[in-house]
């Protein structure tokens, strides 16, 4: 055989033992993205958001649908019950999806969902009523022990971000705080400005927003390092509770069992858009949302450790179903 026809020959066979690029028709109809909360939240209109230049992206329609109750239960289940095909998706807050407080949930947090693709971080701080005697975190952990079982604060949900994180803080610091849950963040915050309930944590914009005005006031922030916009106010972590940082990230998940490829070609379109100036400009900027870069199996791996300290907060905190 002449070497030209033999080098040929070779190259053919290289070419065709390749792996053939992943290919999908998908999304061929479309997508729907159940959210587990009422309008206007944040897994709400981060879901809207990216829902709509994911349609345009994929030039397909994206279908929001707000399926609330049972602390995210129902809107849950609807995507676990849900054919895994990518065409049925959640988007929610993380630590509404893994933290079982009554040890009832019908499903696995990690065994029986696709985790996608992280979406964006919120950074929370702790606020109080402008009269309430504490005016940073160090303040309320000694008035905390001084008191236990006396301080009060709002949360918007059992189970939410700013029901864990309280408790993450009492777990740490050692302290009591008792919660008053309420059906979202704004009638707690209103109850907070009206000096109802002493404190609670927000998001930092929100926090950011009411103590310019002087209707709240700051005690510490939940970054882990001081936020460049109040530099002056220290990190939680800063005023006696070393490590720890307050916040909520929230993620787009499928059901168990979607295809890798269309997990991927998902997760790829959300990183898009997230690194999009516009979208930077005109949806994080103003919110301060950080985006969460990775891949699905990043994404995946910070579920399953997600799950393990929650878990670990509950437990020392003795929760279960006494919330």
């Amino acid at each position: 055989m002449p070497m030209k026809t033999a080098v040929f020959v070779m190259s053919a066979m290289l070419v065709s033992a390749s792996p053939a690029p992943a290919q999908t028709d998908f999304p061929a109809r479309p997508i729907r993205i159940i959210v587990p909360v009422a309008p206007g939240g944040v897994s709400d209109v981060v879901a809207r958001a990216v829902g709509q230049r994911l349609g345009e992206n994929l030039r397909q329609k994206v279908i929001i649908e707000n399926r609330t109750g049972a602390t995210h239960v129902i809107g849950a289940s609807l995507v676990w019950r849900s054919a895994p095909d990518g065409y049925t998706l959640l988007v929610v807050e993380g630590v509404g999806l893994i933290v079982d407080l009554a040890g009832k949930l019908p499903y696995d947090p990690v065994k029986d969902f696709t985790a996608i693709s992280g979406l964006v971080r919120v950074n929370h701080a702790l606020i109080a009523h402008p009269a309430f005697p504490a005016s940073s975190a160090r303040d309320l952990v000694k008035l905390a022990k001084n008191r236990p079982g006396e301080i009060s604060y709002g949360s918007f949900g059992v189970g939410s971000s700013g029901h864990m994180n309280m408790e993450m803080l009492g777990v740490m610091s050692g302290t009591k705080l008792v919660p008053v849950h309420y059906r979202g963040a704004t009638p707690a915050l209103i109850d907070v400005m009206g000096g109802h309930i002493p404190l609670m944590l927000v998001n930092l914009a929100t926090a950011l927003q009411y103590a310019q005005t002087g209707k709240v006031k700051i005690l510490g922030v939940g970054t882990s390092a001081r936020n460049q916009k109040i530099a002056d106010v220290p990190t939680i972590a800063e005023g006696g509770i070393p490590g720890y940082v307050a916040g909520s990230w929230f993620g787009l998940f499928g059901p168990a069992g979607v295809p890798k490829v269309i997990a991927d070609l998902l997760n790829t379109e959300v990183q898009r858009i997230f690194a999009e100036p516009e979208f930077q400009s005109k949806f994080l900027g103003p919110t301060l949302f950080e985006p969460m870069a990775g891949s699905a199996e990043e994404f995946a791996a910070l579920v399953k450790s997600e799950a393990a300290k929650w878990d670990g907060v509950v437990r020392k905190g003795n929760l279960g179903t006494k919330q």
